[in-house]
């Protein structure tokens, strides 16, 4: 066999290899729905409920913005069918909405993330036990736990900056929330919070009126406390640092289209992997 010919041969063995795991791939937990839940990251929409809703109702760059959750449902290496139960201006913990110079919070606000992963476990949960679920994975994005002072539930004048123990809090429930996923049978996918350097948090902090925005100093600790204590409690969990790239779109916090779609390719890759390694 003469040397051409036997490249071709390896060259065609290798293709139908390709071919053959991706069938497979197919076949698998990446072709299952894709839940998330988070704040904005994941939806642009803050939430409304009874017709009302935190801000007004607004969306993050008045429409004008591709969310993570978007662009899941485009990214080519899923079926696109993606439950996001991320509302824009969450934070970890069930908290009304604070008006810029009010005295007073609500009655709107956003749900927990325990909440939402409840909330979308239901739309996967199937018959007859309803305690068994078409999807294997949920994505769980950064909150806007300790990031400005209308993330507290309370006035913002009254709103003062995390403490350490407020920060362990914050990763408590983010913990915590993983470990539910796990229990019902999903694999938790974190994200990693972009670096401080990535945002511009005092053009945001003007932006939207806000009294104060966290620190850098305090943004660090937070996000690497949240990042090790998901990584050493929740086990079985994967975290994919899908914002090392982040740039915002101008608002000093909220990421291009095409940091959206490039955090959605890396989530995609990673759930397609698993699912050839698994073949």
């Amino acid at each position: 066999m003469g040397l051409k010919t036997g490249l071709v041969k390896i060259l065609g063995v290798a293709a139908a290899s390709v071919f053959l795991h991706a069938a497979q791939a197919r076949d698998g937990s990446s072709q299952l729905p894709l839940l998330l839940i988070g704040a904005s990251y994941a939806n642009g929409s803050t939430p409304y409920n009874n017709g009302a809703a935190p801000l007004g109702g607004i969306a993050v760059g008045f429409g004008s913005y591709l969310s993570l959750g978007q662009a899941l449902t485009r990214t080519l290496l899923l079926p696109g069918y993606v439950i996001n139960e991320g509302q824009a201006g969450a934070g970890t913990f069930a908290h009304p909405a604070c008006a810029p110079g009010a005295s007073t919070c609500g009655p709107v606000g956003w749900d927990s993330y325990l909440t939402m992963l409840n909330k979308a476990l239901s739309r996967v949960a199937q018959p007859p036990t309803f305690t068994t679920f078409n999807a294997k994975y949920v994505v769980i994005l950064s909150s806007n736990d300790c990031l400005h002072s209308d993330a507290s539930g309370i006035p913002q004048a009254l709103a003062t900056p995390c403490t350490p123990a407020q920060m362990n809090q914050t990763a408590d429930r983010m913990v915590a929330v993983g470990n539910a996923a796990i229990a019902a049978g999903l694999t938790p996918i974190y994200d990693v919070a972009p670096k401080y350097e990535k945002l511009d948090l005092p053009s945001f902090q003007a932006q939207f009126g806000l009294n104060w925005v966290i620190g850098q100093a305090d943004y660090t600790t937070l996000r690497n406390l949240v990042r090790s204590r998901v990584q050493a409690e929740v086990h079985g969990a994967i975290v994919l640092d899908i914002w090392k790239d982040f740039e915002h779109l101008g608002d000093g916090i909220h990421p291009t289209p095409e940091t959206s779609r490039r955090a959605a390719a890396i989530i995609a890759a990673e759930i397609w992997k698993r699912d050839l390694l698994a073949h």
